[in-house]
């Protein structure tokens, strides 16, 4: 750089008597910020992540876009309340409050089309799944449950991929498991529980398919993506919604946890703590540092998508070429003044990055 500023120093002195004063000082800062570009270019921690919500003393985080790409929705909390909101996706904009007070829809809430969602929920002095119009309206029971679960997705068939919870006992005595909060980064640790996936057939028949967390069904419903332990690691998986074909897409000592789908079912979007220089080396888990990084269907063309120091998570693929996620990373003075926040606001947020062309 000093030589660079050396360089510059002297064609100064030599054009100087050609050029008028004001050209010179239009050069000389044109020079200093074609510099500084791209400088700035190669830094490794530059992803070019656009914010989306800035909610002043508020937490958003898990977002989940509609199917046709038109909004999403976040679990929010302020003041120690939480609440599922309806946003616009092109701006962040809240549109309605979806739950407010209904804790086991926090973790379970889902889109099923474009109008309705579903979740679980403790109603009627028992455990079901429940569906209800995304702007409000009747909310109907689909099928009564029974157990400790989360993550409930409605297929399109009326049958139902949950995680079953079940207890890990240890010399005759059951643990004694620490609660669950929905709003926790790590929602794949159970603390006490064993996770494992179910399909529940309308009739309420209920089929063990794998041990696994955070699942996700395909857009064409034939799929299921999701997470297991192995060890200290974590690694993704793949099936079909019958338990058949099981596959394995990641591995090393790694944590991937929360995959999606991509619109198109080519693509897979996680959260790792994996880096580029790093991945697969024993003993690399970082507590702090966690990126999206996606996958194909097949396993191949892994692609790290962000890159900071903070905690990436919670992926969520829109139909215009951006994947959306929380993350708790700085908040930069241009941003802040771009979504009219005075203060340095903490916490998680909502943010997107554009896809690599040949994803896209």
């Amino acid at each position: 750089m000093m030589l660079k500023s050396a360089g510059l120093l002297v064609a100064m002195l030599l054009w100087a008597p050609v050029l008028q004063a004001q050209d010179l000082m239009d050069w000389l800062q044109d020079s200093v910020q074609i510099q500084t570009t791209n400088h700035a270019s190669k830094s490794v921690d530059d992803d070019q992540a656009s914010i989306l919500t800035l909610e002043p003393r508020e937490n958003e985080m898990f977002p989940r876009v509609s199917p046709d790409g038109k909004y999403l929705l976040t679990l929010s909390g302020k003041h120690r309340k939480l609440v599922i909101s309806r946003r616009l996706l092109e701006n962040g904009d809240a549109v309605n409050i979806v739950s407010d007070s209904d804790e086991l829809s926090f973790d379970s809430m889902a889109w099923h089309g474009n109008h309705s969602v579903s979740f679980l929920s403790f109603r009627a002095d028992s455990l079901g799944l429940w569906q209800k119009p995304v702007t409000g309206g009747v909310v109907r029971r689909q099928l009564r449950l029974d157990g400790a679960m989360q993550r409930a997705l409605l297929l399109d068939d009326g049958s139902i991929i949950a995680v079953r919870m079940h207890t890990i006992r240890s010399m005759g005595m059951a643990t004694a498991p620490h609660r669950l909060k929905p709003h926790r980064f790590d929602n794949w640790n159970q603390h006490g529980k064993e996770a494992h996936l179910v399909r529940i057939s309308p009739d309420g028949v209920e089929q063990e398919l794998s041990a696994g967390i955070n699942p996700s069904i395909s857009p064409d419903g034939k799929r299921l993506v999701f997470s297991m332990q192995a060890g200290k690691n974590w690694h993704l998986f793949m099936m079909a919604v019958d338990g058949s074909d099981l596959i394995q897409l990641t591995e090393g000592a790694n944590i991937d946890v929360q995959p999606t789908w991509s619109p198109d079912s080519k693509w897979i979007a996680f959260t790792s703590n994996r880096d580029g220089a790093n991945a697969g080396k024993p003993h690399h888990h970082t507590k702090t540092n966690w990126d999206i990084w996606l996958i194909g269907h097949d396993g191949r063309g892994l692609i790290r998508l962000t890159r900071d120091k903070a905690r990436d998570g919670a992926p969520s693929f829109g139909n215009n070429g951006r994947v959306y996620f929380h993350s708790d990373r700085v908040v930069r003075k241009q941003q802040r003044q771009r979504m009219q926040v005075k203060n340095s606001p903490k916490g998680f947020h909502i943010w997107s990055v554009a896809l690599p062309a040949k994803v896209s």
